[in-house]
Order: structure tokens, then sequence, then C-alpha cells
């Protein structure tokens, strides 16, 4: 039969699509993946909304024990649920050429990601340079501040995706990010990321009030975001509209920490 691979959006049960959501329906079991990301919704939720059950998809099922996904699949038509684009996470494009070696159809159906979605912050989508990710274990990790650097010398935005572990309901927050930074910058004293390069911190991108701030990295350490997911942007040169777009943006002295 078929698996369905297919994009949920960033939020909520209602953002998956209309061609998505008849395939749920038409599926005889459901796989949500559960690791690589979050929505801002309960599973609870979603099963309410496609009036079926859902079966949570660890990283391990996922990664090793793809047989519990693709041989129901080779019967019935299967569901895996991608929170954000289907392949936003190279493990979906695993998932992907496994299911194309056992004989399995697959019909993939996209939706909207963090990739396309952090446009609303205003920044042109074709001048941001390689994106990276800040893992939580990072004490010997040097690549994203590298990443901001090669970005950087080659006036390219920079797209940092802050590390998840859902097993512990554990995110990496905007200050975590910047305080990495700032902590590789005070060791390799390059001038790369100090307390006073502009960023953007981005907080439940897709929701209907996303938190977006436009600050110092100092100012923007003294902020409480909220509730995850957590984005961090370090814009490079900016055009005049993308600069007027950013001070939209600006932080509001009033929700600095200290500040009434």
């Amino acid at each position: 039969m078929t698996l369905y691979m297919i994009g949920l959006g960033l939020w909520d049960e209602k953002d998956i699509s209309v061609k998505g959501l008849e395939a749920v329906r038409r599926c005889d079991k459901l796989f949500f993946e559960a690791y690589t990301s979050k929505l801002g919704v309960s599973v609870d939720k979603l099963e309410g909304f496609y009036g079926k059950r859902i079966i949570v998809a660890d990283r391990s099922m996922v990664e090793t024990q793809t047989n519990k996904i693709l041989s129901p699949a080779k019967n019935s038509n299967v569901a895996f649920l991608v929170v954000g684009d289907v392949f936003s996470a190279t493990t979906h494009v695993d998932l992907y050429l496994r299911a194309k070696k056992e004989g399995v159809d697959v019909i993939v159906i996209n939706n909207a990601s963090i990739l396309n979605s952090i446009g609303v912050v205003g920044l042109e989508l074709y001048k941001y340079g390689r994106t990276t990710s800040i893992p939580f274990h990072n004490k010997h990790v040097i690549t994203p501040y590298d990443v901001v650097k090669q970005n950087k010398a080659q006036k390219l935005h920079t797209l940092l995706l802050l590390d998840i572990d859902a097993e512990h309901n554990s995110y990496m927050t905007i200050r975590e990010a910047i305080e990495y930074l700032l902590g590789v910058e005070d060791k390799r004293k390059e001038g790369v990321f100090t307390r006073a390069t502009r960023c953007v911190g981005v907080a439940r991108l897709g929701s209907e009030n996303p938190e977006i701030i436009y600050g110092t990295a100092d100012e923007l350490l003294q902020l409480d975001f909220g509730e995850p997911l957590h984005t961090l942007i370090i814009p490079s040169e900016l055009h005049f509209i993308e600069e007027e777009a950013l001070n939209q943006w600006r932080a509001d002295k009033r929700k600095i920490r200290g500040e009434s």
C-alpha cells in the first residue's frame, strides 16, 4: 500500500494541509515523530482533530526499528507525521530511502518549516548562509561559532536552531544560545560575536502570537522569551527594507529585566 510522509506545520492541529488531512483519514496507522521538534499542542489534541489514535515514534523507532513503520505500510496505508516539513531532518530522508528500497510506495505531503516561516522576521531568505544548530552538550563544540564567522565574512545572515531533548522535556533557550556564543568568543577573541552583536530572538514561530525581538546580544540576554521553541538569528549587512522590517521588532526596554 502506501507510506504517507506528512508535514504538520509548526504550531497546532489545524496547521496540517487539506491534502495531508485527507491522507491521514485514509490511513490505518499514524506514527508521530516526536523528537526532532515540538508542536504547540498535545498528541491528544491531534487525535481529537484527526479522529484516530496516534503512535508516538521516538528516535529509536525511526532510526533503528523502521520495520515497525514500514512493515504495516506494505499491506495498508500508514502516515508518518512530522512537525514542520517532512524533510527538515536527515533522519526522515533515511526513512524515505529505506521505504523505497523495500518497495513501499511513498507519498510526500509538504508543509511550512522553520526554514521558510522565518521570513516573517523580515530578512531576505536568499541572504541566509549555512544554517547550524547549537547542542546542549557544547563545552568542546565550536562549529556554530565558526558558521557564524563564515556567514558573516560572506555578508550572509545566520539561522541558529537550538537543541531539544524531548525525552526530558528540555529545550534550549535564546539566553543559553547567546551565553554559548559569548563563551566561545571569550576563548577565541575574534570579534565574531560580542555583547554588542545585533541578534533576533524568535519564540513559538507559527503560533498566532510569536515572540520576535531584535536587539543586542546583551539586551536579549536579559529577556525571558517564554515557552519553546526558541530560535536565534544573527543578521549580516542589511538592505534598507530589511532594516525597516527589523526595527518593528526592536527590544522594548520595559521588557528588559531590572527596568519597570
